[in-house]
């Protein structure tokens, strides 16, 4: 009977041995790191389709079109961290343990979520304008005959309304600037976590 008991723990043993051994094995690891990176290269060319977008929107206009787009756009970016997210949790599951790449993901994830919406930033104030060129509208002027009308927006060329202008275009370029510099950053940071991931699959592939 001890015998018998013996036999069944050291194949209870040899077994948990082998789940570890398959849910360790470099091998897994080394396929969640390639689904990553295609994650990443869907994220390039959803950038890549929302940017082409955008220019034909401001070259001929279609505010529905482009607003289609941005919900195609948002639903990819929204599948593509779905997707990191459950590869950041399967870092951490014990079976893993890989704390490191977890953190990594994460890293990647937070950049990735400040791009995304510096970038929509961008296109809002693009879409906008500078306040000294946006064009007028007269939707809010009194009409007295068919092709005259008052309009609201005459008004008195003063040295305090230059000034005001002046203020307002310059608080726009500041803003866009800092908004582009933003991506920059995200970007440069991006694919500095990305190179840390391609040296964790070489390194994983040498083994």
């Amino acid at each position: 009977m001890e015998d018998f008991e013996k036999k069944v723990k050291i194949t209870e043993s040899m077994e948990i041995e082998e789940d570890e051994q398959v849910n360790n094995n470099p091998s897994n690891t080394l396929q969640l790191l390639r689904r990553f990176l295609d994650i990443q290269q869907r994220r390039a060319q959803a950038y890549a389709k929302l940017k082409r977008g955008f220019s034909e929107y401001m070259s001929s206009g279609g505010e529905l079109g482009y607003q289609q787009l941005c919900s195609e756009i948002t639903a990819e970016f929204n599948d593509c961290s779905k997707q990191v997210l459950e590869m950041e949790s399967l870092f951490l599951n014990p079976d893993f343990c890989r704390v490191d790449l977890a953190q990594l993901l994460r890293a990647v994830q937070t950049q990735e979520k400040q791009k995304l919406h510096l970038t929509a930033t961008i296109q809002l104030l693009k879409k906008a304008g500078r306040p000294s060129e946006r064009l007028v509208t007269h939707e809010n002027c009194k009409f007295k005959k068919l092709m005259e009308h008052e309009c609201v927006h005459v008004h008195e060329i003063t040295e305090d309304a230059g000034t005001e202008e002046a203020e307002a275009d310059a608080e726009y370029d500041n803003a866009l600037k800092e908004a582009i510099r933003g991506v920059q950053d995200a970007v440069t940071a991006i694919n500095e976590h990305l190179e840390e991931v391609r040296y964790e699959i070489a390194a994983l592939e040498a083994e």
